[in-house]
């Protein structure tokens, strides 16, 4: 039976699964071929949250959703009235894929395993019909009106596409857009979000390890100032407070050539002058005690030991020795600690970029371009992204199963 359209899925992640097995459940009578560059599909879904896949984040409404997203909220607020996340957990519990939700409101399978959302993807495309072609990157699309697309691989092959998806992810270099610019969409120069800190001169080097669950970091000369878990690394500072600071930050930190200077905030949630206050009151109360052996305000040992240290305090000193030259320096120490920045280093192998086609040139109810007929984006190929605990996963399946769902519908 030769089918009555032929639909072209250009990116065989997230996005593109989504968006080619949608396609292929609302209308039977076309045949959908995902295109991947790479020898294996869903790679992506394979490494994330550590190879245990996080799926989505728990948020019944999109107000849960969409403050989670730098760049293309208001974009997303139309698509999540379409597809939201608790659609998501419902599509992958209908077919077998319970999911879990940890105390940060990740959601993952709870078989722990990225491989049981990648089986349940494949075997959809497998009953739903839909042709997988890995080692299929494209070279350029030409367009030919009303007559559909002409894909050309870079091994030189050709296809006749009658719509297309593009789904291919963020590129890290503006170059490799240039075939999408060729068919006269804007690209929004890409730079890198959530990406950890290198400090070449770590003031916690030694520390590495050490991990407190509130903490602020704040980028010198700008508004910018993230909290969350932070985590000392071998090479500067990574968690969730950093990785918001570079997601919010993308652009600012392109910009300085991620040379800047840091402030961390170890207690964010004690003003200054209530920190003092319990310094002076604990000082007066047990003014022999030995500052070293009793660290303060539930912080790590070893980060209250580099503190003291820092702030000209001997390990074998005792509080009413201590002079207000070294408790002004502790508290400086606690809330405003300086760290240079010389650098960056990709969040493991999680990479998200900010920047892609622009949000303008798409119709956010369908996700089909507004320049070129026929042809629909979906996934982070948009301006588009979030930060981490399953929000980038969210906004690739959302913007595949809309653009699905409306090329499904499309007259055959």
């Amino acid at each position: 039976m030769v089918l009555s359209k032929q639909v072209g899925v250009i990116g065989g992640g997230a996005a593109g699964f989504f968006a080619a097995l949608r396609i292929a459940e609302t209308n039977r009578d076309f045949q959908v071929s995902v295109l991947e560059k790479g020898n294996k599909v869903l790679g992506k879904v394979k490494v994330s949250g550590g190879g245990r896949c996080n799926v989505t984040h728990d948020a019944p409404y999109a107000s849960h959703l969409l403050p989670q997203y730098p760049r293309g909220k208001s974009f997303l607020k139309k698509v999540y009235k379409q597809f939201s996340a608790t659609d998501t957990v419902a599509w992958f519990e209908a077919r077998g894929v319970a999911l879990k939700v940890e105390e940060d409101g990740r959601m993952f399978p709870v078989t722990d395993s990225s491989q049981t959302v990648i089986d349940c993807l494949l075997g959809e495309a497998n009953r739903l019909g839909v042709r997988v072609r890995v080692g299929s990157g494209v070279k350029q699309i030409s367009v030919k009106g009303a007559s559909g697309f002409e894909v050309e691989l870079f091994s030189g092959v050709r296809h006749h596409y009658d719509v297309l998806v593009v789904a291919v992810g963020g590129y890290p270099k503006s170059a490799s857009y240039d075939w999408l610019r060729n068919m006269g969409h804007t690209i929004v120069e890409p730079v890198p979000s959530l990406f950890t800190f290198n400090l070449p001169k770590n003031p916690w080097k030694g520390l590495e390890g050490i991990s407190v669950p509130k903490a602020e970091v704040r980028v010198q000369g700008t508004s910018l100032v993230y909290g969350g878990p932070l985590l000392v690394t071998h090479w500067g500072l990574s968690g969730p407070a950093v990785l918001r600071t570079s997601a919010w930050g993308a652009r600012v930190f392109a910009e300085k050539g991620y040379q800047t200077t840091l402030q961390v905030c170890w207690l964010p949630e004690v003003p200054e002058e209530q920190l003092r206050s319990q310094l002076a009151m604990y000082r007066e109360e047990h003014s022999q005690r030995t500052v070293a052996k009793y660290p303060l305000f539930d912080l790590p040992r070893r980060l209250w030991e580099r503190m003291l240290l820092w702030s000209d305090i001997k390990e074998d000193m005792v509080w009413e020795s201590v002079p207000k030259k070294g408790i002004n320096r502790l508290v400086e120490n606690v809330l405003r600690a300086p760290a240079v920045m010389s650098g960056k280093t990709t969040f493991k192998e999680e990479f998200v970029t900010a920047g892609g086609i622009a949000l303008e040139e798409l119709d956010p109810y369908t996700m089909q371009s507004r320049l070129v007929p026929g042809l629909y984006f979906a996934g982070e190929v948009l301006d588009i992204d979030g930060v981490t605990g399953g929000y980038n996963f969210q906004a690739a399946w959302s913007t595949g199963w809309v653009a699905g769902t409306h090329l499904g519908k499309s007259k055959s």
